[in-house]
């Protein structure tokens, strides 16, 4: 199984303070260098030092795939330039008035999931990800980005998710989408898991029936 488990600043939820894709992995800017060291060999991914908005919470500020990536509004000219020359991909600001970009959007190559909230902003997030969206809920809420994980081999969504939510987002994602928890039963699956190509991070509460699923989910 290539799941590694570890904390960032002694949280469990890691994917507040991280963010990937297949190819990056965002850390905030002043992370312990032994910290960064042990997810540098782990998930053999290049590593970006960040911040966005000056703030360290990366995960729900940001939301990218292997074609770009959105930042939230709050983000300075500084951060951005970083973004584009570290990962040579599209990089903007999500032009909404919801500074949580991470938190509203999910998406990988091939579709993204997005919150209602966000319809006025479709042909911005079609453009700079170069994927199809769909705006949806998922169990009422419109954090979807906090409820998925979205990888390019399945997706992993909040636990109370309806039939016909996965079913719309399984459609969009192309890849089959499960219903499961993280960190012993959280349904806010986005705060405490980190996906790569072939490896992942996941908080240190997470149990082993969550970690076999996740196994399973991701191909990992």
């Amino acid at each position: 199984m290539t799941i590694h488990i570890l904390d960032i600043y002694r949280s469990s939820n890691i994917g507040i303070f991280l963010k990937s894709n297949e190819e990056y992995l965002l850390v905030p800017n002043g992370l312990a260098k032994t910290k960064i060291e042990k997810l540098s060999e782990y998930l053999s991914v290049e590593q970006i030092e960040i911040s966005i908005g000056g703030s360290r919470l990366l995960g729900p500020l940001i939301v990218m795939n292997n074609k770009g990536i959105l930042v939230s509004r709050l983000a300075d000219e500084n951060e951005i330039k970083l973004l584009k020359k570290s990962t040579g991909l599209p990089v903007e600001r999500l032009l909404s008035r919801y500074t949580s970009a991470g938190n509203l959007i999910s998406a990988n190559d091939k579709g993204v999931i997005a919150s209602t909230l966000l319809k006025d902003m479709e042909n911005q997030i079609v453009d700079v990800l170069d994927a199809p969206v769909e705006f949806i809920t998922i169990a009422s809420f419109n954090q979807v980005g906090a409820l998925m994980v979205s990888g390019n081999e399945g997706s992993a969504i909040h636990p109370q998710a309806l039939d016909e939510e996965i079913t719309k987002a399984s459609k969009i994602l192309k890849v089959d989408v499960e219903p499961i928890t993280i960190n012993r039963g959280l349904p806010y699956i986005a705060s405490g898991i980190i996906l790569t190509k072939e490896k992942a991070i996941v908080g240190s509460l997470t149990t082993g029936p969550e970690l076999i699923m996740l196994s399973r989910i991701f191909k990992l």
